[in-house]
């Protein structure tokens, strides 16, 4: 009889960690289709800037607004807003996001003037600052350890890479077939209702909160912590380069003349396709090879591309421009899994929230500074050589991450 007693309690613990496998998975299932919303939006910017220049006779400059506002908005909401994923719950937080964001994808047929498409992206930005805060913390609360935390966030940028190649491609058939690139933005807010139901109706994971709620004041003491600091700078180079390309090479490209002309067409799309293809293959890479050692050898590649591009013109970036992508799949989501990992959970949405702060920051700044030297020197590839600088920067700090191992010991004492 102590024996049926001791099978029926292990059997009911054996259904309750099925279950709880069961909801982690569909939580990260949730999360991999929020990433991929919101990507097609903000990463087909690069093919929405030319018709914008055309149909509102704007400069380079006036031009990256369609960007960088956006990306303003999105690092405001994670600072400002990151740690109410601690203090409310991660899907309260998901749900006002999702939300916003989806009443302001519709406002978009309202109107037809550059302003009145800035504005509403940047509270598009706003509500992805606040759903993506508290994503990125529940990621963290549902890995075990920091090696599944990395693996995890590779995946969900994989569906953000597929997100990415979504948005451009499907702007570019619709001015194919003469249709407004806005109407990109009905697609993604109907997209996105579906998602308010399904975060709605999903039961997330239990979340704790701590005794003593991290203040605006105590989060902003993590711009005192190394760690943080250290790979919200690290982000903050990578995302300078990677937008240098989804920004700007479109219109880098546009006057090519030469015998590749497809190519230069589907560049974008190119590179795209092959960040998503690395992403997917980050958990076979990561499982063999010590992440830092990864993210040297990337890096180094990174910079390369570009240098090798400046040094040899448009006949060579249309080809090693792209390729970059595939070095570029795994430095954002392993170095954001790395920071977030190096605190306690209480913290993982305040943390969460300055690292995407840094993100959207030098996403907002890097091509803004790329458009101003491009005008000034009447050519946009002039900006290029600050996207190579930025490369050099980040091969040289993952270079030192790779021999001195600075988190080390920080990674190991918040293992799960």
């Amino acid at each position: 009889m102590l024996n049926t007693k001791s099978n029926a309690i292990a059997g009911g613990v054996a259904i309750a960690d099925g279950a709880a496998v069961r909801l982690q998975r569909q939580v990260r299932w949730m999360t991999y289709l929020m990433f991929f919303v919101f990507a097609m939006t903000t990463d087909a910017v690069g093919v929405i800037i030319p018709e914008a220049m055309a149909q509102y006779q704007l400069t380079l400059f006036q031009a990256s607004a369609f960007h960088y506002v956006p990306m303003v908005a999105i690092g405001v909401a994670g600072l400002l807003l990151g740690r109410l994923a601690d203090k409310l719950g991660r899907k309260t937080l998901i749900l006002a996001g999702l939300a916003l964001y989806a009443a302001a994808c519709y406002a978009f047929i309202a109107g037809d003037s550059a302003v009145f498409f800035i504005l509403l992206m940047g509270l598009c930005g706003l509500a992805i600052g606040m759903f993506k805060t508290a994503a990125l913390a529940l990621i963290g609360d549902i890995s075990p350890d920091s090696l599944s935390h990395t693996r995890t966030m590779n995946k969900v940028e994989g569906f953000f890479a597929l997100g990415a190649i979504a948005g451009p491609a499907l702007v570019t058939l619709m001015i194919a077939a003469s249709i407004h690139w806005k109407q990109l933005y009905l697609i993604a807010g109907l997209l996105c209702t579906v998602l308010v139901v399904m975060a709605a109706r999903l039961p997330y994971p239990p979340y704790q909160a701590s005794d003593t709620q991290v203040s605006f004041r105590q989060s902003m003491q993590l711009l005192k912590d190394r760690y943080a600091v250290g790979f919200s700078l690290a982000i903050a180079l990578y995302v300078a380069c990677e937008v240098a390309i989804f920004v700007w090479l479109p219109t880098l490209l546009a006057d090519y003349q030469g015998r590749f002309q497809f190519l230069a067409l589907h560049a974008i799309t190119l590179f795209f396709v092959l960040r998503a293809a690395g992403r997917f293959l980050a958990g076979f890479i990561l499982q063999r090879f010590c992440w830092s050692s990864v993210m040297a050898v990337f890096t180094l590649a990174i910079f390369a591309c570009f240098a090798l591009s400046m040094l040899g013109g448009k006949a060579v970036a249309l080809w090693l421009m792209p390729l970059s992508g595939l070095f570029m799949s795994m430095i954002y989501p392993t170095l954001n899994s790395k920071g977030i990992s190096c605190f306690a959970r209480q913290q993982h949405g305040a943390v969460a929230g300055l690292i995407l702060a840094f993100t959207a920051l030098s996403a907002a700044l890097a091509p803004a500074l790329m458009a101003l030297i491009g005008d000034m020197a009447g050519d946009v590839s002039a900006g290029f050589y600050l996207a190579t600088f930025f490369a050099a920067l980040l091969a040289a700090t993952m270079g030192y991450n790779w021999l001195a191992q600075p988190a080390k010991q920080r990674l190991t004492q918040y293992r799960k």
